[in-house]
């Protein structure tokens, strides 16, 4: 079902699409989708073109997804948004009205068109013997993550950390804020962006963990090699949902509906499934990617944001992120 929505999506596309002026978009979204969308925009442009005889590019803007949906908020011209987290978007929706608030039932799988999940990355050998969450609070072992305040990635990351706490501690919330309090004990600095704490970590050569985004980590493998890090799954994580969505009041002014609606649903394409995998994110519909693109993704146990423990990102939001939230209670910063 799904397959044959995605299809008609691209299918009704195509044949409502009347011969538009050449065409520039933008795409806002989070750090770690460069590689992503480099690959993407370049198949998509192909794909536009031999369909309509039109010629369009896209112009990407990257960040921390707080941050990205901050500066749509602020003004930043989106044609379309491809961000880390759902609250982000909302906010989007509720703060300028651009958006409408039922955009995540306006694509398919709740307008996710891949997922990822979190995991760790260590450097070769695993010299800090790290394997599960409380690996990460043993004495001596330095955490890179980005800020929660602004990385969506940090969101998802402490989130899986709140999950494997509940398991640990029974739902003992006093016990489960001890031990978030402990693991940001352990991280020195709090990158803004996902792909910030990346380079703190693969580059400067900071830390001995890395809690990051399951794409990402492959990522980093494949650009340094691997025999200078290795991917560690821990015991329970969490099925990050990217989002994405249509910022119609930018749209509808600059004339771009058609070619911004064409490029969102040609992510479901067989061929942008096919490159989602590719680019190490587990692909919504994964019949059209490659064999070998599917076989290096484990299998892990993983909560989601609407689970009862979240009760969604409406309810998970301001009680974690939110000023005075959770993590403003647990976090002390360095001094």
């Amino acid at each position: 079902m799904q397959r044959s929505l995605a299809a008609g999506l691209v299918a009704l596309w195509a044949m409502a699409a009347p011969a538009v002026a050449d065409t520039t978009l933008l795409n806002v979204s989070y750090d770690p989708t460069r590689e992503l969308y480099e690959a993407f925009n370049a198949a998509f442009a192909a794909h536009f073109k031999t369909e309509t005889g039109e010629t369009v590019s896209v112009r990407m803007s990257h960040g921390g997804s707080g941050k990205q949906a901050r500066a749509v908020i602020d003004g930043l011209k989106a044609d379309v948004v491809t961000l880390a987290l759902e609250a982000d978007i909302d906010a989007i929706a509720k703060t300028t009205g651009k958006i409408p608030a039922n955009w995540r039932d306006r694509l398919p799988n709740h307008s996710a068109p891949y997922t990822s999940t979190i995991v760790f990355l260590v450097r070769k050998g695993n010299p800090k013997g790290i394997h599960d969450w409380p690996d990460l609070v043993k004495e001596g072992v330095e955490v890179i993550t980005p800020n929660p305040k602004t990385s969506g990635g940090a969101r998802w990351s402490y989130l899986a950390a709140w999950a494997y706490a509940n398991e640990a501690f029974h739902g003992d919330e006093e016990a489960m804020r001890g031990f978030m309090g402990e693991l940001f004990r352990h991280v020195p600095v709090l990158d803004t962006g996902a792909r910030g704490a990346t380079t703190t970590f693969v580059q400067r050569g900071i830390g001995d963990v890395l809690i990051t985004w399951e794409n990402e980590a492959f990522l980093a493998l494949k650009e340094l090699g691997p025999d200078k890090f290795e991917i560690v799954a821990p015991s329970i994580s969490i099925k990050a949902e990217p989002p994405i969505a249509l910022v119609d009041g930018n749209v509808d002014k600059a004339g771009t509906r058609q070619a911004a609606e064409a490029y969102l649903a040609y992510l479901y394409s067989p061929e942008g499934q096919r490159l989602v995998a590719k680019n190490f994110y587990r692909p919504a519909e994964p019949a059209f990617a490659d064999n070998a693109d599917m076989a290096r993704f484990p299998d892990l146990k993983l909560v989601t944001i609407d689970d009862p423990l979240f009760g969604g990102w409406e309810k998970a939001q301001p009680a974690h992120f939110g000023n005075g939230g959770v993590f403003d209670q647990i976090y002390q910063p360095a001094r």
